[in-house]
């Protein structure tokens, strides 16, 4: 019995994200230098990934 091509795995899909996870909008502010400590995680600017 064959598995339907929409079931394959997610390892085959090497497309880039549009959306960050929170943490990873954090790391590209503190590379940045517009997040400093103590400052919330929430709220944060919109932020694209460096190319």
């Amino acid at each position: 019995m064959s598995r339907h091509r929409s079931l394959k795995s997610a390892s085959g899909i090497a497309t880039k994200r549009n959306v960050l996870k929170r943490f990873e909008r954090v790391e590209i502010l503190k590379k940045r230098g517009k997040f400093k400590p103590g400052d919330s995680v929430f709220k944060l600017p919109k932020t694209k990934p460096d190319a």
